[in-house]
Formats: structure tokens, C-alpha cells, sequence
């Protein structure tokens, strides 16, 4: 019988702590995928966030180590520079990496340090109890923003992954989303491009992946993933932002 499903071998056999329906555990599986695939398991060590990300060295058989709040791309440089064979990547959410983190990341991203990023972004800080994030979206009601998002108070919700393709250092940034299994698939290529790129010594890569975050949102599983769809990705759109084809940086 054909063998049409496995646990990647960079994935703990653990039972997920995660909320039901969180694309947390997705998203682990697309990069442990990406590991497996490059066969650089021995050779990753992944840097975690804050918040729901920081919960990935349980589930992942690599070397990882936790940053303080923000700090998960400087953190990363530290370690690529020291270890340049390595494969190094950062997993943050939009709490951790748009807002206390908003100076490493740019900077980080700027210099084309040779690592990769994946971004979680579900538009609200989802483990301390659902506050406001930098991606909350324009009227969209969290504890901090009771009455919705006011652009007059609050700003507008950032957009991350156009921002870091004006950047030169910066080789790949997309946006991807995993609510359903066709953009699963499609966020899938986008990891493996990304981790492909670094081992090809091409600079930043910046994969962000829309997610949706049920206990914060205050709806069912299913509601979330429609809401994905329909309120977030017409403002955050998906696709390819820049994508450099050769060494072609200076």
C-alpha cells in the first residue's frame, strides 16, 4: 500500500496544546516540512518568539532557543554569524514581531542577514488575552479596542510583508494563509522557497501566514477560517512581494 501521510521527522509526536482550529500546528508542519525536504534537520536551529509562537520548541525535534520579547531576529543574527552553515529561522507572531520587535526586524531585514522568518499573523495578541496587535484590522473589536480599531486613535493595521520587499536586503517576501487545504498548498511551496533561498545564501526570506485566532475572535473554528478569508486577506493580500531570482544584490 502506498504511503500517503507521515509525521515529518523535524515534528515531536505530542498532542497540540494549541486552541481547536488554531493553524499553529499547520504552520509547524509546513516548516518541519521544509526542514525534512532540504534534509537539514541536524543542521536548523529555529529562534522563538513571544506569545502563542514561543510553544514551538515543544513540538519541534531541532535545536531551538527562546529570545526575550521582540528580540527573535537579532537573536538569529547572533547565531548565523557565529554559525554561517547553519540554517536559522525565527517564528514570531504579530504581537512579537510587529510591535516590540518593529526596529530588529526592519534592521535586521535591511542588512539581508542570510535567515528566515515566518510571521504568524492572526491580528490580535492571542496568548495575554486578546489585546490590540499592530494587524488588528480597522474596526475590528479586541479588549484594548472594545468600540473596534479607530484609525484617528489606533492607526492602521501595518502590513508587514510589503513593507520588508522594499528592503534590499531582503530576497524573498510573501504572503500566504492556511484556511483551507488549497492555500495550505500554496503556503507549503512558499516555506520551502524561503528555507531554499537561505541555503542558497540569498539573504533575508519573510514568509507571512495569515492565521485566525477562534478563542480571541470569539468565534467557532469554521466561522474563523471564513473570516480569514473574507475580512483579513482583502487587506492583506496574498502573493509574492519580491522574489529575487539570482545574486543579484549588490
Amino acid at each position: 500500500m502506498k504511503k500517503v501521510f507521515s509525521r515529518p521527522k523535524s515534528l515531536i509526536d505530542r498532542q497540540t496544546h494549541f486552541c481547536p482550529g488554531c493553524t499553529h500546528g499547520t504552520a509547524h508542519r509546513l516548516v518541519a516540512d521544509a526542514i525534512d525536504h532540504f534534509g537539514v534537520q541536524e543542521e536548523t536551529i529555529g529562534v522563538c518568539g513571544v506569545g502563542c509562537a514561543v510553544f514551538m520548541y515543544d513540538y519541534f525535534a531541532i535545536d531551538a532557543i527562546e529570545a526575550p520579547h521582540g528580540r527573535a531576529p537579532a537573536v538569529a543574527t547572533g547565531i548565523k554569524r557565529v554559525h554561517p552553515k547553519k540554517i536559522v529561522f525565527t517564528y514570531q507572531g504579530d504581537g512579537d514581531l510587529a510591535s516590540i520587535g518593529t526596529a530588529e526586524t526592519i534592521h535586521t531585514a535591511n542588512r539581508g542577514e542570510n535567515i528566515t522568518i515566518i510571521f504568524i499573523n492572526n491580528t490580535v495578541y492571542g496568548m495575554t488575552g486578546g489585546q490590540m496587535a499592530p494587524t488588528t484590522l480597522l474596526g475590528q473589536q479586541t479588549t484594548t479596542t472594545p468600540y473596534g480599531r479607530n484609525f484617528r486613535n489606533d492607526g492602521y493595521p501595518i502590513r508587514m510583508a510589503e513593507m520588508l520587499a522594499t528592503l534590499e536586503g531582503v530576497a524573498y517576501s510573501t504572503r500566504v494563509s492556511m484556511h483551507n487545504a488549497k492555500e495550505v498548498l500554496k503556503a507549503k511551496k512558499a516555506v520551502r522557497r524561503a528555507f531554499e533561498m537561505q541555503i542558497e545564501g540569498m539573504g533575508l526570506t519573510f514568509v507571512e501566514l495569515l492565521s485566525a485566532c477562534h478563542t480571541n475572535w470569539r468565534v467557532k473554528p469554521l466561522e474563523g477560517q471564513k473570516r480569514v478569508e473574507e475580512e483579513l486577506i482583502p487587506y492583506f493580500p496574498l502573493g509574492v512581494f519580491k522574489e529575487r531570482k539570482g545574486k543579484d544584490f549588490l
